[in-house]
């Protein structure tokens, strides 16, 4: 965005409000439209930063923002000056896009010391996040942060940095909300934000009824949206369809592909299948994931949120991850506070699913464990049970209007509930 069409449009004098004064922070100015800076470092989050934009749309037209956005942001209005999507990373691949990042930074923080935003919102990405929303709060403008770290598995000691550098937290899980106020942060569980598309998302009854007529136990494999997951996550996969295949001849298998980037990856697994002396046939599914699911009498999924996304739809699972053991026995092992890793168990404070994460060193247990369950009517009813029970808080739960509540009526109100 040109630095004079911002000048033009939101000219004023700047007064910032001490930052102890988180009670006493003055209603919006009525005589100018309110000024949100917002920043989104990853796809996903762009994605829930614009859903959020057009819930606060709905409840103050007159709202604008400005910040870090990626092209769905953009779409819903967001006047961008910086994007950071292409170049998303995870763990230590941050550090390949430092130099982007920094100058991310940089620029941000010249914009929140130059303009008068009346508040600021950050989604997700801590590492880029924590230090941006402590720039906004040292020059008084208060932050929001949407869709919280989770410190409750990997960063106790850094608690005290979201508590003193926000004013409010939008929380998505249900147990955070109460983790989060125990540790003197003003959290608030709005929903989860996918659990919208996933109601909305109504499976093609046509499409699971041609999946089921491939063979019986259907089995649906999810590998994941990134490349290097698939690449470690995928043959292990493969590896356990083999095994249910010996005990289960009539078997189908289907592999969900998450998109382009990821296509070359599956099908270069599958070729390679093929040539097996025991290969089998594994069906792709680039276009019907929520139908895949659905038909699945069983699913192995890579840890992540596509978990949440079974859970959601009431089907059994397995979650497997392939994490370098030797990251996570330098740094990982000593980082995570929860005794489970997959988010159903996390959120049932015990093992509803079975998981084989952060690594595994052989498919052998996986498959057992996948074959128990496939014997078993009674061991997957009871899954599907317990699942119901977990994601009964997402159900009904509208995360972007409930955050964008939370947003105007901090700038209302200031930090207080």
């Amino acid at each position: 965005m040109r630095r004079d069409a911002v000048e033009e449009l939101y000219a004023k004098p700047i007064v910032r409000h001490h930052s102890t004064m988180r009670t006493a922070l003055p209603e919006i100015s009525q005589t100018r439209s309110p000024l949100v800076f917002i920043s989104a470092a990853e796809p996903s989050a762009d994605q829930h930063g614009a859903a959020l934009i057009r819930a606060c749309r709905s409840q103050c037209p007159s709202i604008r923002f400005v910040g870090v956005a990626g092209p769905r942001m953009v779409e819903a209005g967001c006047d961008s000056i910086f994007d950071m999507t292409p170049h998303a990373a995870m763990l230590l691949g941050i550090i390949k896009v430092f130099a982007r990042g920094a100058t991310m930074f940089h620029t941000s923080s010249r914009h929140l010391r130059r303009f008068p935003f009346d508040a600021c919102v950050v989604i997700d990405s801590p590492m880029i996040h924590l230090p941006l929303a402590g720039e906004a709060h040292a020059t008084g403008i208060p932050v929001l942060y949407y869709i919280a770290p989770q410190l409750w598995a990997w960063g106790g000691r850094r608690i005290h940095k979201l508590r003193n550098r926000t004013e409010r937290v939008a929380v998505i899980l249900p147990f955070e909300e109460k983790f989060f106020r125990d540790q003197g942060v003003r959290a608030t569980f709005v929903g989860h934000p996918l659990a919208e598309r996933w109601s909305s998302t109504k499976p093609d009854s046509a499409v699971v009824k041609k999946i089921r007529r491939r063979g019986s136990p259907m089995i649906a494999l999810l590998p994941g949206s990134r490349k290097h997951v698939v690449s470690s996550v995928f043959p292990g996969q493969i590896e356990v369809a083999r095994q249910i295949k010996q005990a289960f001849p009539n078997a189908s298998f289907g592999v969900s592909v998450a998109g382009p980037a990821v296509a070359p990856i599956v099908d270069s697994l599958i070729k390679s299948e093929s040539t097996a002396s025991d290969a089998m046939t594994i069906a792709k599914y680039p276009d019907h994931h929520t139908e895949l699911i659905t038909a699945a009498d069983l699913v192995l999924v890579a840890s992540g949120t596509t978990t949440l996304e079974v859970a959601f739809h009431k089907r059994p699972m397995i979650v497997m991850y392939q994490a370098s053991r030797l990251f996570y026995h330098m740094v990982g092992r000593w980082l995570l506070r929860t005794p489970h890793l997959s988010l159903p168990n996390i959120l049932a404070g015990r093992e509803v699913v079975p998981e084989f994460m952060p690594y595994y060193s052989s498919t052998a247990p996986i498959a057992k464990a996948a074959i128990e369950l496939l014997n078993s009517e009674s061991l997957r009813q009871s899954m599907v049970d317990d699942l119901a029970d977990l994601v009964a808080p997402l159900h009904g739960a509208n995360a972007s209007e409930g955050a964008a509540r939370m947003l105007l009526d901090m700038m209302d109100h200031g930090g207080g509930d």
